[in-house]
């Protein structure tokens, strides 16, 4: 009976369990155990390794509204020394590489305790062997991390509270004693530091902000905020603060810097306006002023589309003013420049391509332009720029068709060249007598012909009236059309024959009618309008071969043999006289009669009015060595070119009535010290002798007088780049290339001393011992020399020699400089030095033009990070041409 009983009152409480949630509770518990492997009180065994340990997965049914302790999401946890449970207070304890993840926040610590009953989770970090804290928190929503020292964090009200917290919003790391979580986009903090130092737990520099408002992503609102370096609090402070944070560009203030100029007075510079109007474009709008009343405007744009095509364009005004207004020495000039570079992706449309590369402006811009930034372009002497757009038809024949817009400037003479624009046509070759399958063989199969079409809108004028009336009133339009008709064949088995006929057809909307003003005693040229044309054909038969020879080496030496190459051309060009083109006119007041053609001066130029019948003879050569290598394990040889090209060549006019015998010319090229050494040379060798009383050239041989060859003309070039890296090489000075001149620095750098230079280039492991530190450097060399005798004035008309080194001392500094000398005049041409010295978080340089007409300096200093750019301290002077 007493048995009986208890089991009915055991049945009751049973029933009564189940009947309340406290079963569930146990059942949850349960399944937590075994999901973990680990029981209340007991510890789990220490894994060997973690690389490949699985969080342990415990599944609940998801609710929507939290009833009793159930859970509304899988449980990931994971806890290398030991996972424990306590049922009565509703918690997990994970220690040691703690892990947890749970409703899509993810959390690492060195121990984290998850109150299940309360959905709150703390974690913090332990202590290692040495009494040393480590394994710190890393609290992961989203994209969003913070590193505190320990965190509390509500998964139903998603409130946090952080200790020494540590998180990265882009560039910018920030670190707050307290932080507290109002809900998924607001946190406030107090003493947070903000830094974009790499060594956030002692950085060189940060801002301490007494009280913030921080939204991950968007923005972050500081009260009193101000500046410490090493930890020494500096004058530098603002009441508040707004820092922008965001994945993309935003438009803002760019900060000018300032200085002083002798003749213009103080001056704010580089100054402007960002706007950032899209991801696929930007406007930069910036200005200098200077007090005496000059100031410059530009606009610089980025623009492209990924796989379609990308782009720049700058657009550069300045108004310069020297002196005072009524004053001896006042002057006041504009100048400008226009650049812009467009390259089409070729994938987008192969048929179809499109590019531009433009440099366009004044003539003395970059020789007088007030922004320091150009001075590494003031030796430039030309200017150009080429717009292309070609599209290709794939028909049978194929079509090419080409248009263009071209222009060439000399900054010396100012004299303008553009054509606006060109069009060009062809279509390819057509074999009429060919067989539809096989080989072309003999002359009659090899016979083939194709048009070619060249039409230009071409204008030539002083940069005084470029783009004015007069540049359209002088312009001319001419179309050439050419038909060649050309075979080719072998013979005697070594010798390629090729034989052609050419028929051009030229098409004017200007001709010239010359005319004796006997009031002025004068010859007046007058200009035709009207459409008018001119035809010439011409022939021409050539024959080549090529012959090798060979110069074995005995013996124990690694050179082994020298081959010569040696590829002779024998060419004839015969063109009959179109004297019918030309006419007679009275050249003076005695009634002599001259010849000219209607069609001079123009695009094309004139058809001959004498016969050309010349034979022209050309040799060139290569020599190449064939080594043995320095592994003796490597049997093959190794070739070497010794000298990639020779070249001679020479003529003779068989229908000159006199100077029949051409000059001798001759080039070469070569590369040595394993090709960064170019060389290159050419010459001009006269047969005539040279009458120096009237210093003309006779028609007369040298070797009449115990002579042979004169040189006329001879150039030599040297470049030489060599660096500590090897192949790899420096960066390209992009920006001197688009403005016209070098891609190097060896007539100084065109950047601005006001920008940043993270110097990227010098890595910590070449400076791993302070003995036996790699030092990077790189030294640029071009020497030229060019002799002139053409007239018999035999002398020097050229020799200077142009250097630039840069090299890494240490891994914080950077030492550079450009200079040269003028051997034929005796003086030091542009000179720059540049200093740069990496601060960490900061960069500092100087840079210095002692010699020349740009003499100035710059000094900069600034924070490196994009978002802190603002902060820096800048000066540098002007170049002072007026006292010069």
């Amino acid at each position: 009976m007493i048995r009986q009983k208890s089991d009915h009152i055991f049945t009751k409480i049973a029933l009564k369990l189940l009947r309340t949630k406290i079963f569930y509770i146990v059942l949850f518990i349960g399944f937590l155990t075994l999901g973990s492997n680990a029981i209340y009180g007991q510890t789990i065994p220490q894994q060997p390794t973690t690389e490949n340990v699985e969080l342990k997965k415990v599944s609940m049914p998801q609710t929507t509204k939290k009833q009793g302790n159930y859970i509304d999401d899988q449980v990931e946890h994971y806890g290398k020394a030991y996972v424990r449970f306590d049922y009565k207070k509703g918690t997990v304890t994970m220690y040691d590489e703690a892990d947890l993840k749970y409703q899509g926040y993810h959390l690492k610590a060195g121990i984290i305790v998850f109150d299940y009953k309360n959905d709150e989770v703390y974690a913090g970090r332990i202590k290692d062997t040495a009494g040393n804290f480590s394994q710190y928190p890393v609290f992961v929503q989203g994209t969003n991390t913070i590193e505190p020292d320990s965190i509390k964090f509500n998964f139903k009200t998603k409130k946090v509270k952080v200790w020494n917290s540590r998180t990265k919003q882009q560039e910018l790391n920030i670190i707050a004693k307290e932080t507290k979580k109002e809900n998924d986009s607001v946190y406030y903090m107090k003493g947070a530091r903000f830094t974009t130092a790499k060594d956030i737990d002692d950085p060189e520099y940060y801002f301490l902000a007494r009280k913030v408002k921080f939204v991950p992503g968007s923005k972050v609102v500081v009260g009193f905020t101000n500046m410490y370096i090493y930890d020494v609090p500096t004058p530098i402070a603002v009441p508040f603060a707004y820092f922008p944070i965001t994945t993309k560009a935003r438009s803002g203030i760019l900060i000018p810097a300032y200085g002083q100029s002798n003749s213009r007075g103080f001056f704010l510079q580089n100054g402007g306006y960002y706007f950032a109007l899209s991801d696929h474009y930007d406007l930069a709008l910036l200005g200098d002023y200077y007090t005496n009343g000059s100031y410059a405007l530009r606009a610089e744009t980025n623009y492209g589309n990924k796989y379609h095509f990308s782009g720049s364009v700058n657009l550069r005004y300045e108004n310069q003013i020297n002196g005072e207004r009524g004053f001896p020495g006042y002057s006041k000039q504009n100048i400008y420049n226009i650049q812009w570079t467009h390259t089409k992706d070729a994938k987008s449309n192969p048929n179809s391509r499109f590019s531009a590369s433009v440099n366009l402006g004044s003539s003395k811009y970059f020789q007088q332009s007030l922004n320091i930034a150009n001075l590494g372009s003031q030796l430039n002497n030309t200017l150009s720029s080429s717009i292309t757009y070609s599209k290709t038809f794939n028909t049978v024949p194929q079509i090419n068709i080409t248009t263009s817009a071209n222009h060439t400037q000399n900054n010396q003479t100012r004299l303008i060249n553009m054509t606006l624009p060109t069009l060009q046509a062809s279509m390819d070759r057509v074999f009429p007598f060919a067989p539809k399958e096989g080989i072309k063989k003999g002359f009659i199969d090899n016979i083939n012909f194709q048009y070619n079409l060249n039409g230009r809108n071409q204008y030539a004028v002083n940069e005084d009236n470029f783009f004015k009336s007069q540049m359209f009133r002088d312009g001319q339009i001419a179309m050439q059309h050419s038909i060649p008709l050309t075979t080719n064949f072998k013979a005697f088995q070594f010798f390629s024959f090729t034989t052609s006929i050419n028929y051009n057809e030229v098409w004017v909307n200007k001709t010239i009618r010359k005319n004796f003003d006997s009031a002025n005693n004068t010859v007046v040229t007058q200009s035709v309008n009207g459409l008018d044309a001119f035809r010439t054909y011409s022939f021409s038969n050539a024959v080549g071969t090529t012959f090798y020879g060979m110069f074995n080496f005995k013996g124990k030496g690694r050179l082994k043999a020298i081959r010569h190459t040696v590829r002779p051309s024998l060419s004839h060009n015969y063109t009959p006289s179109f004297d019918r083109y030309y006419e007679d006119y009275i050249a003076n007041s005695t009634g002599a009669i001259q010849r000219y053609s209607r069609f001079e001066n123009g695009i094309y130029g004139s058809p001959g009015r004498n016969v050309s019948n010349s034979m022209d003879l050309r040799i060139t050569n290569t020599f190449e060595a064939k080594v043995k290598d320095k592994d003796e394990t490597i049997t093959e040889l190794k070739k070497i070119m010794l000298l990639s090209n020779l070249d001679f060549s020479t003529g003779y006019d068989f229908a000159a009535d006199s100077f029949k015998l051409k000059p001798l010319s001759v080039s070469g090229t070569t590369q040595i010290l394993k090709q960064k050494m170019n060389i290159n040379f050419n010459s001009v060798f006269s047969p005539y002798q040279i009458d120096k009383n009237t210093a003309t050239v006779k028609d007369k041989f040298l070797w009449d007088n115990g002579g042979f060859l004169r040189m006329a003309f001879a150039n030599f070039t040297v470049n030489y780049s060599f660096n500590s890296a090897g192949e790899k090489g420096k960066k390209e000075n992009e920006q001197g290339l688009k403005n016209g001149g070098r891609n190097d620095d060896l007539f100084g750098s065109n950047t601005n001393p006001n920008e940043v230079n993270t110097n990227e280039e010098a890595s910590n492991d070449t400076f791993a011992g302070f003995y036996n530190a790699i030092i990077p450097w790189d030294i640029n060399l071009a020497y030229s020399l060019t002799y002139s005798n053409t007239l018999g004035e035999n002398k020097i008309t050229g020799n200077s020699l142009m250097l630039s080194v840069n090299t890494t001392l240490t891994s914080k500094w950077t030492l550079g400089a450009s200079s040269g000398y003028d051997f034929k005049n005796m003086g030091i041409v542009a000179t720059s030095l540049r200093i740069n010295r990496d601060l960490d978080s900061w960069n500092m340089n100087f840079t210095w033009s002692p010699y020349g007409l740009n003499q100035f300096w710059g000094f900069f200093i600034g924070i490196k990070s994009g978002m802190l750019s603002d902060i820096k301290w800048d000066k540098n002077s002007q170049p002072d041409r007026t006292l010069r």
